[in-house]
């Protein structure tokens, strides 16, 4: 049975996450995370969505991610490097614009994302 908490593969996945962001294919970004998974950003009521900033399972995800990347044609991640735990991971990248942010990535037993934070700088 694979060890899907080792760190190459863990840091695999992060490379994985960003190319699949980078593919602007929403259902290979979506085929890494759990149905049920939870997704929290400052950006989630920026762009309408609940005002707590999470939102839980793949359809409500998928709507906001749409939105998102309609708004943002040109999305574009450069991965600066991955961080892991024995069942996380955070990939450090910077977009199309130049911000630097860390994605949290919190991993079941089957190597499946359920639960991720978007972290971006403060100030």
């Amino acid at each position: 049975m694979p060890d899907h908490h080792e760190p190459n593969r863990l840091a695999a996945l992060g490379q994985d996450w960003v190319a699949a962001w980078n593919s602007h294919d929403l259902e290979r970004v979506l085929a890494l995370y759990t149905d049920d998974f939870e997704m929290t950003s400052d950006k989630i009521p920026a762009l309408g969505f609940d005002a707590s900033g999470t939102l839980r399972g793949k359809d409500k995800v998928r709507a906001y991610w749409s939105k998102a990347l309609s708004m943002i044609p040109n999305l574009r991640f450069e991965l600066i490097d991955t961080y892991v735990s024995p069942d996380s991971v955070v990939v450090f990248y910077q977009n199309e614009r130049g911000a630097r942010i860390c994605e949290y990535l919190r991993l079941n037993a089957e190597g499946k994302i359920k639960q991720g934070s978007a972290n971006h700088l403060a100030g």
